[in-house]
């Protein structure tokens, strides 16, 4: 299984980015590229951004294994 490298903060940023992008398909100026907000929307969701993994870039916090 993949591990998770977004945190907490950057997951809520996302989702809620994600949620405004995609009312802009319904209210708004109403222009279908709201549908761009189901990127931040999902890896908000899963905690986990391709990007990021790419680039090596992890905003949250290592996970610590029990012994």
């Amino acid at each position: 299984m993949l591990s998770k490298n977004v945190g907490t903060a950057d997951r809520i940023v996302r989702v809620l980015l994600g949620i405004v992008l995609i009312a802009l398909v319904f209210v708004g100026p109403r222009t279908p590229w709201g549908w761009i907000g189901v990127i931040p929307l999902v890896t908000g969701l899963v905690a986990r951004c391709p990007a990021y993994s790419l680039f090596g870039i992890r905003t949250c916090p290592t996970e610590r294994h029990a012994h």
